[in-house]
Parts: C-alpha cells; structure tokens; sequence
C-alpha cells in the first residue's frame, strides 16, 4: 500500500552549514521526520507561507496531504488572542503563526491532525480560545521547563473513552518543554491532564484523528501517536 503523505510545518532561522554562516533556512527537527517515515508515511516539510497567504492557499497545500503535523516552536504571539505579551513572552514568528493559523483552521476535521506542543495551542487559538502565557506564574515550579534545552517530565493521565486512552492505553510519563499552556479550547475537549492539573491534550469529538497534545512525543522512543497518525492518514488516502 503506498504511503499517505504528511506534511510537517516548519520554522525560519537562521542557520549555518558547510560554507554558508546565519542563512534564512527552512527546518525543523529531524525526529519528526524520523518517527513519521519509521510509521509508515512519507514527510514533507511545509514552510511558512508569505504574507499575503490566504484560506484558498493553505486549502491548495491540505488538498495534497493525506495529514498534518502542527510542529513544536516558539511562542504563538499573544495578540493572536487579544492579550498584551508576558515580560518573557518569546518573540514572534508573525509569519508561521499566520501559516498554521491558517492551516489548522482550514484542516479542522478534514483531514488528520496532530499538534505537537505550540502545535496543540494554534489549534486552540484558531478556534477562538487563549493561552496562560507563563505557567510558573501560577503553578510555582518550573516542571514543564526545567532549564533551557532541557525537558521535564510529567505524568498525564487520559480521559476514560478519548482517543488519547485508545492509543496509549492508560496513564503514562512524557517529555515536555513548554512554559504556556491552553485556558481555553472553544469546540475541543480536554483530554489528558498533567499531574499538576495543566491540559496535555485536547481533541475535537466526533473527528477520526484531530488531537493535540502539549508535551513532545518526537523526543521520545514511543511512536503510538505517530503510527496512529500515519493509520488515520492511510484512511485518508485510500478514501481520496
């Protein structure tokens, strides 16, 4: 059977290799690569689209992917849902939140979707819903960010009946990097929490695949959500 195409959303830095020192490139990390190809699909990564991207343009790029990954990153810009910025909000990507605002809006339950991380709270706020924009504030630690580069590690534990409990089977231990998290989740239901009570993972009911989830399952030797993913995606591609 051939495998369903996934695209992966990416970043814009700088970089450097070879010859070519604090290049404008296009890239994400690897792993995600990785686990999505080990499950079956084939990635292909999507750049930020330019200013001026429209629904029409992010509906041309779905129309040619049997999936979505809404990749991990920096901060969604808090204007995005009408706040004024935390003194360590990160600074703004303006062009990649405009892309997967754009696409997650657009791909809401039409094809499968996973958001990892920053991914899960575009889905949130292209639905209309908000981010805490520095947990610590009001949780007094900083177990979902220990140093930075460095992951902690949380318990979460799924909802009985979600998809998350189907592809995970129970309660079980990730790797998260993240100082924000979702407040509200307009048309998604909360299912995972963390052990501290911050919200892992939202889903849309009713839709075959559409999940977020707010730890990183590309650092991790796990591959349930990538392989459930890439299965939701052959669906697809079968049924197009």
């Amino acid at each position: 059977m051939s495998r369903p195409v996934i695209g992966i959303t990416s970043y814009v830095e700088s970089a450097s290799w070879g010859a070519w020192q604090d290049v404008r490139a296009v890239l994400v990390q690897e792993a995600y690569v990785a686990h999505l190809f080990h499950a079956g699909a084939i990635p292909v990564l999507l750049p930020p689209l330019l200013e001026g991207a429209t629904a029409d343009d992010a509906e041309a790029v779905l129309s040619r992917l049997d999936g979505l990954v809404l990749a991990g990153g920096s901060d969604v810009e808090s204007a995005r849902y009408g706040q004024p910025p935390h003194p360590l909000a990160q600074q703004p990507r303006p062009e990649r939140d405009a892309t997967e605002l754009l696409l997650a809006a657009v791909a809401r339950d039409r094809l499968p979707v996973l958001g990892v991380c920053r991914g899960m709270q575009v889905m949130a706020v292209a639905a209309g819903g908000e981010l805490e924009q520095h947990l610590p504030d009001r949780l007094g630690h900083l177990g979902h960010a220990p140093a930075p580069a460095t992951y902690g590690l949380r318990t979460v534990l799924p909802k009985q009946g979600s998809l998350l409990e189907s592809i995970t089977g129970g309660q079980f231990e990730v790797r998260c990097y993240h100082h924000q998290g979702v407040i509200s989740y307009p048309t998604y239901e909360a299912t995972g929490l963390s052990d501290d009570g911050v919200v892992e993972a939202i889903e849309s009911p009713g839709a075959r695949f559409h999940l977020g989830v707010q730890w990183h399952p590309e650092k991790s030797q796990d591959n349930r959500l990538f392989a459930a993913l890439v299965a939701a995606a052959r669906g697809r591609l079968v049924s197009r």
